[in-house]
């Protein structure tokens, strides 16, 4: 680097380091389509995960009627010792 009158040394430009290297950047076809590509394995793994919850929610609202079920079986049966 050059120096100034005044001693201090004179700083170069920045310049991008790729354009520096002589390197091509990289075209904004490619990175849109790995974009395109990360959205729709993400779009993909939700979906499953939906799927795989709704399945969950259904187990368990059947359970759960089950148990109701079980629950006024119990209560007409007691009602009914009571009554005798």
């Amino acid at each position: 680097m050059a120096e100034r009158p005044d001693g201090k040394a004179r700083k170069r430009a920045a310049v991008p380091a790729d354009s520096a290297a002589g390197r091509v950047q990289p075209r904004k076809d490619a990175t849109l389509e790995a974009r395109i590509q990360a959205l729709e394995a993400e779009r993909d793994r939700l979906m499953a995960e939906l799927k795989a919850a709704q399945t969950r929610i259904a187990d368990l609202e059947r359970t759960r009627e089950q148990v109701v079920n079980r629950i006024d079986w119990v209560i007409d049966s007691l009602h009914s010792l009571i009554d005798e």
